[in-house]
């Protein structure tokens, strides 16, 4: 799946507009999954995420004594 789909956002969400043949499909895929292949889908789909945010220059870096700092674990 690497056609370009148009995106819409709803309630503060992206949403992506996909043929129906498609959608169907992919439903068809999660019924039968098993567990461990949907988990590993739903990693993989997060680490497009963010390389996608990446890309976009929409990802914050925190330094690791921050965030020590901020969990309030010693270093």
């Amino acid at each position: 799946m690497t056609d370009p789909y148009e995106v819409i956002h709803l309630g503060g969400q992206a949403a992506v507009i996909v043929p129906l043949a498609e959608f169907l499909r992919l439903r068809a895929l999660d019924a039968t999954a098993t567990r461990e292949a949907l988990e590993d889908a739903e990693d993989a789909a997060a680490a497009q995420d963010w390389l996608a945010r990446e890309t976009r220059g929409e990802t914050n870096y925190v330094p690791l004594p921050e965030v020590r700092r901020r969990l309030g674990i010693a270093e």
